[in-house]
């Protein structure tokens, strides 16, 4: 068998990497001209089903390289209003035999510098599809903007958001705009004054600030244990990870309509004017959040808009399937996108290694598919009601099929 995986992000690559444990031939084909190309976030929350998933589908050594470099913010996940009155606790519950107890805080590039890690051969980047073709008798190709292709047994849509595979092959499928702009950036914990800034209770697992018409602001601590090349020599010599210090993953968030300019303008500033189209946005704050967001480093800064995926229905298995955001892409709100990637990605690995021991391939496939929109659309409907009951986004829209 032999897997083709469109897209390198954080689900594409941990399936590559379980496909490899597996025994199963594989090739990655990403867009971007490499993986240090674009701003994708920086703090990851990985919880119990993304340590099990990431456990499962990497090397013994690569999965402790993870769980030595990453953060132990403890399962705390608070909400503030604006002058810091706490307005709701809550503690998760620790899962014995996790690292973490089931909560780590972890650097995105850190994560996907660890995916990566053995794949050098595998991954093609530059290589954006543009369409697929279902073979008869069996198999598929994929066609790249650069007038390559690509011919496998199975075509996985990991593509994101914006995933080619999944408009072409369930145009049905509706991704919408939930209505809510954010501004990404960290508060680098340089010094112990920039530490002393922010109180203890806002350093747990995920803070969430909120003011005058949903305005809001979210804080998450990436604090490392040792460092990381430290880490990584020491478990892993031949995993190569770049330096990091500990920081602050600062979020601050409104409904479009509060931002005083169109998203064209807001997606053509850069760092320094984010900042200051910022600061309005928490005006009359407790002094700390304001300063807080004043320090955000200005070359961190990116702007995102929040979509999310209407649930659908199953579908007629075929030899192409997705995974990831390019099936179910969800609000932030309860933190849980990426642990529902590589969720797919180790049931998606089991499938298509019993497909390789007399299961039928597209038996398998079914099975993933069935499993995982259950799950899935269970977790996008949790992220759009809560974030639309704190935060304001949009409701989600009815869902078809």
């Amino acid at each position: 068998m032999h897997v083709i995986i469109a897209g390198d992000g954080l689900g594409g690559l941990p399936l590559a990497q379980g496909l490899r444990q597996a025994g199963i031939s594989v090739a990655v084909y990403e867009k971007d001209p490499g993986a240090a190309f674009r701003n994708q976030g920086y703090r990851i929350r990985i919880n119990s089903d993304g340590i099990t998933a990431l456990k499962a589908v990497l090397t013994p050594q690569a999965f402790e390289v993870f769980a030595a470099t990453a953060g132990n913010p403890g399962p705390r996940m608070d909400t503030f209003d604006h002058q810091l009155n706490l307005l709701h606790a809550q503690e998760l519950p620790l899962i014995q035999g996790l690292p973490g107890g089931g909560h780590l805080a972890v650097n995105r590039m850190t994560l996907c510098q660890i995916l990566l890690s053995g794949l050098a051969k595998s991954v093609h980047y530059g290589a954006r599809l543009t369409r697929y073709e279902i073979n008869p008798p069996g198999g598929v190709t994929a066609y790249f903007a650069d007038g390559t292709s690509a011919t496998g047994d199975v075509l996985i849509g990991a593509d994101g958001v914006n995933s080619a595979v999944r408009q072409q092959y369930l145009p049905q499928a509706q991704v919408v705009d939930a209505g809510l702009r954010l501004l990404y950036g960290k508060v680098p914990f340089a010094d112990d004054e920039a530490r002393a800034l922010v109180p203890p209770d806002l350093l747990g697992l995920w803070t969430t600030v909120v003011g005058a018409e949903r305005r809001f602001v979210g804080l998450a601590p990436v604090q490392y244990r040792q460092p990381m090349r430290q880490a990584a020599g020491r478990i892993a010599p031949q995993i190569e990870l770049s330096d990091d210090s500990d920081y602050l993953a600062c979020v601050v968030g409104a409904r479009r309509e509060q931002f005083p300019c169109t998203d064209q303008e807001l997606f053509a500033m850069d760092g320094p004017q984010l900042r200051a189209l910022a600061l309005p946005l928490v005006k009359g704050w407790h002094p700390r959040l304001v300063e807080i967001v004043a320090r955000q480093d200005p070359a961190s800064l990116f702007p995102v808009s929040v979509r999310t995926s209407v649930p659908i229905g199953p579908w007629e298995t075929s030899s192409v399937t997705l995974l990831g955001d390019a099936i179910h892409v969800m609000s932030p709100a309860i933190g849980v996108g990426t642990n529902t990637a590589l969720r797919d990605a180790r049931i998606l690995t089991d499938r298509l290694a019993q497909a390789t021991n007399g299961r039928p391939l597209t038996e398998a496939l079914h099975a993933y598919e069935a499993e995982m929109l259950g799950y899935s659309f269970d977790a996008v409907r949790d992220s759009a009601d809560r974030g639309h009951r704190m935060v304001g986004p949009d409701p989600l829209p009815t869902p078809q099929g």
